[in-house]
């Protein structure tokens, strides 16, 4: 019988660490009030993103230091939800909230509530990711949103909309590229990711004037991501099926 794999003690301890780059995303998700607090919205953006660089890169070196089996009685994907929770979801609204991106009065409170609600249902499905590793239902990307907010400079009717199309779509099945891990197209899902990366920095760097082509260029992955998903959700099975 083969023994389970224990790893040496700088493996180990390495894997620690990463737990620690991945639990700093709390820290970040902080500071991102923070700065929503201070009326700074350009700042609570920039940490936003390198909120994405950490959740981008961390499950990739976890595979590779083999945490799983080297601490295995500390659990990684709750660490990864809690953070995920706190910089896609609660700090994003409360950046719209308090940058007064949302209608106000009652009406805000309950917009800023959905997307709230609609992520706990989410994080807590067991099937949120599925096993060929698809999100199931709009990811709560509610950092992407506020980012579009902010760089389009929304009105609080749109911003409102957006948010209610998005709470409903946390609800319907459809599959969501994960783009670290979908086998599918995985090579072109990278490079397009890292593409919108670099050009949400550069929309950062040039506010509070983005560059219409900066902005045509970042949109154009949204209707990638979104197209390329609703693909592999209905098209692709049936012509695998025919």
């Amino acid at each position: 019988m083969r023994e389970p794999f224990v790893g040496s003690t700088r493996l180990r301890l390495a894997g620690l660490a990463l737990h620690a780059y991945t639990a700093s995303g709390t820290v970040l998700a902080l500071l991102i009030v923070i700065a929503a607090i201070d009326g700074d919205a350009v700042r609570a953006l920039w940490l936003m993103l390198a909120a994405l660089v950490i959740d981008g890169t961390d499950g990739m070196l976890a595979r590779r230091l083999r945490v799983k089996e080297t601490i295995p009685w500390f659990d990684g994907a709750m660490l990864d939800n809690i953070v995920d929770y706190l910089t896609y979801a609660f700090a994003p609204i409360v950046l719209l909230w308090t940058g007064g991106y949302l209608p106000s009065g009652s009406w805000g409170a309950v917009l800023a509530a959905l997307p709230l609600l609609a992520s706990s249902y989410q994080f807590c499905r067991v099937d949120a990711k599925t096993d060929d590793h698809f999100f199931l239902g709009f990811p709560s990307y509610w950092n992407v949103v506020a980012f579009y907010v902010v760089i389009l400079g929304l009105t609080p009717f749109a911003t409102g909309v957006i948010l209610v199309t998005c709470s409903i779509l946390v609800f319907v099945p459809v599959k969501y590229v994960y783009p670290s891990r979908t086998k599918v197209f995985r090579s072109m899902n990278l490079l397009t990711t890292a593409i919108w990366l670099g050009s949400y920095a550069v929309l950062l760097a040039q506010m509070p004037d983005p560059n219409p082509a900066v902005v045509a260029l970042s949109l154009a992955y949204l209707v990638y991501y979104g197209g390329l998903s609703l693909y592999l959700t209905f098209w692709a099975p049936r012509r695998k099926a025919a």
